[in-house]
């Protein structure tokens, strides 16, 4: 099936840097599509043509209403159109209204932030789980200072765990405060991103903005304050429970992380995941859980994620595989067959038979 749609403005941010716009409408909706004169001609199935005729006129009208694409942005809306075909790219882009955030004007790019988004204005506990490069931290940091800004809260807290991502990098030298800022640096890096630096400085010296480690929350209440804390894969259950118990009043928390990147020792279990069987469910609390499909970096974080997702998958088939397999075995040995007298013939001594004593492996030192 072929299928033409005219575009006679916004040729250039709809192909996108290296066509990558199109090749991904092309990816997902299995098209191909050609440039001619002033249209664009589509051909494939018809389902995908249909869709994509659809994306494309969506795209013409808000171009011709006077609305500006940026690539980075087009390209999110792309990536949520192909992939659900209940969402029309004219809903995605009107649904996400602009915040002004300080000195940056930022709008939700995917359907899950602005879930996100609207989960931290009507709730007091947010939480934010999912792959890396979905937004989690940018916007709680966004939802905070416009917070601030707008005289809802009277400071912002950030909190992470300090735990170091697989790397042992010894005593840093210098104050307490410099010792945990490269744990806390991703914190500031939004925080720049939003305000400038004299502003930032100001309210860090006031403690109007606080920047801390988990370790320093105990015996706190956090009243009239908007509380994040950040990459909560790495605490412990202990201080996920101290942490969510600092809330006080008129203040807001948002809990962000990644449960598939846990740095904690091997064998000790993440608060993050226990806290989400723990609190699902509970009133007033709100779980949003992002994706792939969330990922708003390069394009290549998407497949990364994905790449990994899929050889988790593997791994844990391949386990459960191994466990069934292993299971007749098992019953297999405990129905081994008795001989030589009553005692089983897999050399185990027979019940109420005491074995025999070897002298060299007494405990008994000899003369």
């Amino acid at each position: 099936m072929k299928s033409s749609v005219q575009i006679s403005r916004g040729i250039e941010s709809l192909f996108g840097t290296r066509d990558e716009n199109i090749r991904l409408m092309e990816d997902g909706l299995k098209i191909r599509a050609r440039l001619l004169n002033d249209c664009l001609e589509i051909e494939g199935e018809e389902p995908g043509v249909a869709r994509a005729v659809d994306i494309l006129r969506d795209y013409a009208a808000l171009v011709r209403e006077g609305h500006q694409f940026n690539n980075g942005d087009l390209n999110s809306f792309l990536r949520v159109v192909t992939a659900d075909a209940e969402t029309s790219l004219r809903g995605l882009v009107e649904s996400g209204k602009q915040r002004t955030f300080g000195k940056k004007v930022i709008a939700p790019k995917t359907m899950m932030q602005r879930r996100y988004v609207d989960a931290i204005e009507r709730y007091d506990l947010a939480f934010g789980i999912g792959p890396a490069g979905t937004g989690k931290t940018y916007l709680a940091v966004a939802m905070a200072v416009s917070a601030l800004l707008a005289k809802r809260v009277s400071r912002i807290v950030l909190t992470r765990p300090a735990v170091e991502a697989g790397e042992r990098l010894g005593f840093l030298p210098g104050t307490i405060q410099e010792k945990i800022d490269p744990f806390l640096r991703p914190l500031y890096d939004a925080l720049y991103d939003m305000l400038e630096i004299e502003k930032i400085e100001k309210l860090l010296e006031r403690n109007t903005i606080e920047i801390a480690p988990i370790a320093f929350m105990r015996g706190r209440t956090l009243n009239d304050s908007f509380i994040i804390m950040d990459e909560a894969q790495n605490a412990t259950p202990e201080q996920m429970k101290m942490i969510l118990t600092r809330q006080g009043f008129n203040s807001k928390m948002v809990v962000t992380g990644d449960p598939t990147q846990v740095d904690l020792p091997q064998g000790q279990r993440s608060g993050l995941i226990e806290v989400i069987d723990v609190l699902r469910g509970v009133e007033g609390i709100q779980f949003v859980q992002f994706d792939d499909r969330d990922v708003v970096r390069h394009s290549l974080v998407q497949r990364i994620v994905k790449a990994y997702e899929r050889y988790n998958e593997a791994i844990g088939a391949n386990r459960q595989m191994s466990l069934r397999l292993a299971d007749p075995a098992a019953d297999g040995a405990q129905a081994a067959p008795v001989s030589n007298g009553g005692a089983p013939s897999n050399g185990a001594p027979a019940a109420g038979k005491t074995p025999a004593t070897n002298v060299n492996e007494s405990s008994t030192p000899l003369a």
